[in-house]
């Protein structure tokens, strides 16, 4: 833990901020920070309650003189998104995250940093400790599992809250109002392919692409980032097509909502063939690398001499299937918004691609915010699977948020933005997984908007939060938190 970090303003939000990376919260393993949270209101003296799936809620009465004011939700997720550089030692289930100050930005060592959404989670502790901020009655939720399916928000607990406004503070630029979002569909695909001995004189090698961008896959896939996975796959079917190959495995991406960075193949040549196939490598590398020079500058595509693990490779006609299945999977924009300038409306990550012994295992994530289309898509990426007998699986679907620009919230918020910071707020929708889809559900007359700080390469090791922006938006918010509405 940095005690630099928790020596910036505001002091509340940077030391809860830091609380929280020291406990360990993998999606789907929130257990910890959950008892934490619970022993954070139990400091204060504030009621709370659990759900069956693991929400929290912590309650908080209004301050003097704010209690005809409307009810709020204020909601943040506790999960963040665990990623490292390959060369970095670091085990997430038992270390804290170490961040450092560069400059106007907090970063992590080598991995994520959890300022998504733990900059949300953050400053609602800190409101909720806080002895001196006005604002009225809040009913503070902390979710699980939004990046791993929002299965949090997607099975809270029924007539639970009532709240009439929520703030939900997941947003990644502090001159944003979210009022929109995309949904989401998961497809998982397996499939068992035969494997077989060579015959004959071949060398092997480590074909591997690292130093990609990554990020997030719905905020910054409309950057055109490079895919790990499909690069080396365009890497491996070529030499295919040209040459002949083997391979024995495949293992690149990861998780189903970052753009894969790595990947990597072990892969043989049949003897005679290797100063043509490094030649060809050698060309196609330097293709590769311009190609992707503006949005990945430090991508590195590198071949190397390599030990066979066992004898078994694929056969030459599964994996001929398997290579134009890849080749075939849609990846990235689908198509822009013909509505809103600048925003995609549909979308796939190829997430995950590993290949070992006799089993292929393949992630997607489809996003799209028109449901039609969202399912659309998810169908064209199952189809090449589904060709070479693949196994198809959809789930954790998630609608989108319908953005409604009269809510009278809006307006408030962007009367108060454009007054403190000159200016008027970009209102948009994001293509994104927002849990206020899933909220609107189980509360459909909740008027909601999302706003937070300027964060950078979300799900990523780059990822990193804006030191000037969160004093902006602490002070944002404080404002918002006085000027909510009366009662009807």
């Amino acid at each position: 833990m940095s005690t630099e970090v928790r020596q910036l303003e505001p002091k509340s939000v940077w030391n809860h901020f830091e609380d929280l990376n020291a406990v360990p919260r993998a999606s789907k393993k929130e257990e910890r920070v959950i008892a934490f949270m619970e022993g954070f209101a139990r400091s204060l003296d504030l009621p709370f309650e659990k759900d069956d799936i693991g929400n929290l809620v912590i309650k908080k009465a209004a301050t003097a003189g704010m209690e005809n004011r409307k009810p709020i939700i204020m909601q943040a997720h506790v999960d963040m998104v665990h990623q490292k550089n390959a060369d970095t030692d670091f085990d997430f289930d038992t270390q804290g995250i170490q961040s450092y100050i560069d400059g106007d930005w907090v970063k992590a060592k080598g991995t994520t940093l959890g300022a998504d959404n733990g900059m949300g989670v953050a400053a609602i502790m800190a409101v909720l400790s806080s002895t001196d901020i006005a604002h009225p009655a809040i009913e503070a939720l902390f979710t699980v599992d939004e990046e791993a399916g929002m299965t949090g928000a997607m099975h809270l607990k029924h007539n639970w809250l009532k709240g009439e406004i929520l703030l939900n503070l997941d947003t990644e630029e502090d001159d944003e109002l979210s009022i929109g979002c995309a949904g989401g569909v998961d497809s998982n695909i397996d499939w068992t392919y035969t494997e077989e001995p060579l015959t004959g004189d071949y060398a092997a090698y480590k074909v591997s692409v690292s130093g990609l961008s990554g990020g997030h896959s719905g905020m910054d896939i409309i950057k055109g980032l490079g895919n790990a996975n499909k690069i080396l796959n365009r890497m491996l079917l070529g030499t295919h097509e040209a040459f002949g190959l083997r391979i024995q495995s495949f293992d690149g991406g990861g998780l189903r909502n970052a753009i894969p960075r790595e990947a990597s193949a072990i892969v043989a040549v049949k003897h005679e063939k290797v100063e043509s196939v490094q030649h060809f490598w050698d060309n196609l590398i330097v293709d590769l690398t311009k190609e992707f020079a503006t949005t990945d500058p430090k991508a590195k595509i590198e071949y190397a001499s390599s030990e066979v693990r066992s004898g078994n490779f694929m056969n030459e006609a599964d994996q001929k299937k398997f290579l134009y299945a890849i080749q075939a999977c849609q990846d990235g924009i689908r198509r822009m918004s013909p509505d809103v300038e600048d925003l995609v409306e549909t979308s796939n990550n190829l997430a995950r691609v590993l290949l070992q012994d006799g089993k292929m295992e393949v992630k997607c994530l489809t996003r799209s915010d028109r449901e039609s289309a969202k399912w659309d898509l998810a169908f064209a990426v199952a189809a090449p699977f589904k060709l070479i007998g693949a196994n198809v699986e959809h789930s954790g679907s998630y609608p989108g948020w319908k953005l409604d620009p009269n809510a009278r919230m809006l307006g408030m918020m962007k009367d108060l933005y454009a007054e403190l910071f000159g200016e008027q707020p970009d209102v948009l929708a994001c293509h994104a997984g927002l849990e206020c889809g899933l909220l609107g559900q189980h509360y459909p007359n909740l008027e909601m908007i999302s706003f937070g700080p300027t964060i950078r390469g979300a799900h990523s090791p780059d990822e990193r939060v804006c030191i000037s922006s969160v004093q902006k938006f602490w002070g944002y918010l404080q404002e918002a938190l006085k000027r909510i509405p009366a009662k009807n």
